[in-house]
């Protein structure tokens, strides 16, 4: 399988923040890939680079096999970019905003509307209101739309999920799988790690570095700890006490538990979810339930960055 992206040691500096540091990858035609971080990871620059907008300050990139940097006018025709930010036209209405980007890549909304007919759709019955007056779902499929109108071989997606409601974002999911069983490599950032399971592949990014690279459930499972999820009705307090157990790595609050993971490889997890179980009961939370979990991206996210509780 050919690779329609593909970096290595890509850095950008701004001023003392270093925003990119050595990134290498690579991207296979068809798929569907996720950098998964936080704000400031460096997720926008890469992708600004990536679709010719900002240039690296060393190593290499190639979209479709075209230098990002040499070959920025034959690229740009051929990438669709959806920015973090809602970048259309407010005072616009949904669909002069959708007929001006067509008019840039010289083609018509009604030329390409089988192609960008699952999602227009979605937004038809608004398409005489103003992009501004549009919901933040909505607002996100038609700069999708907007992407998508020149029919573009490869589409990166910048945060597009951010600040949406979870309806939305789970529509907006399924929308890109519908393009990745088209065909289409997508490539998309997000901060949310749950959507990590979306992706084909993702690589875990912070602080300018990829901390990770592999299938979701391949990162998931190189967890190099052993993972508890614990259950206490005081939750708050129970906490601060996971936090202060002798062998602690990290304790990270995952909706109604919380999950554990230990410094001790070596030992069998049912001795360590004993002396788990009978501290918090020492430490007066005798409902504590204790038990072995199954890894998640987030918890490999975490172990990576490390832990401030190690």
């Amino acid at each position: 399988m050919s690779s329609s992206v593909s970096a290595r040691s890509l850095r950008k500096q701004f001023g003392e923040t270093r925003a990119l540091d050595d990134v290498s990858f690579d991207v296979e035609a068809g798929e569907l890939f996720g950098f998964i971080g936080p704000d400031g990871g460096g997720k926008t620059t890469l992708f600004r680079i990536l679709v010719t907008l900002m240039t690296p300050d060393s190593g290499q990139a190639h979209v479709l096999g075209l230098d990002v940097v040499r070959d920025l006018w034959a690229l740009r025709r051929r990438v669709g970019y959806m920015p973090g930010r809602f970048s259309l036209y407010p005072d616009l209405s949904v669909d002069e905003n959708l007929r001006f980007f067509a008019s840039v890549f010289g083609t018509t909304p009604e030329r390409e509307h089988e192609h960008i007919a699952p999602i227009y759709d979605q937004i038809a019955p608004f398409r005489e209101r103003r992009a501004a007056a549009l919901s933040g779902g909505m607002k996100q499929k038609l700069a999708l739309c907007c992407a998508l109108v020149h029919r573009p071989e490869i589409l990166f997606l910048d945060e597009p999920t951010t600040g949406i409601d979870a309806v939305s974002r789970r529509e907006l999911w399924d929308l890109l799988g519908r393009l990745r069983e088209q065909g289409m490599t997508v490539v998309v950032s997000t901060p949310y790690m749950d959507e990590a399971n979306r992706c084909d592949r993702v690589a875990l990014i912070q602080s300018g570095r990829v901390i990770a690279l592999d299938t979701p459930a391949a990162v998931a499972a190189s967890l190099g700890h052993p993972l508890f999820a614990v259950r206490a009705s005081a939750r708050h307090a129970a906490l601060n006490a996971l936090r202060s157990f002798p062998h602690v790595h990290s304790v990270l609050p995952f909706g109604d538990v919380h999950h554990v993971t230990d410094v001790r490889r070596d030992v069998p997890v049912d001795v360590i979810a004993g002396e788990l179980r009978r501290y918090l009961a020492d430490a007066g939370f005798a409902d504590a339930e204790v038990a072995p979990t199954a890894p998640t991206v987030e918890d490999v996210f975490i172990e990576r960055m490390g832990s401030p509780y190690e």
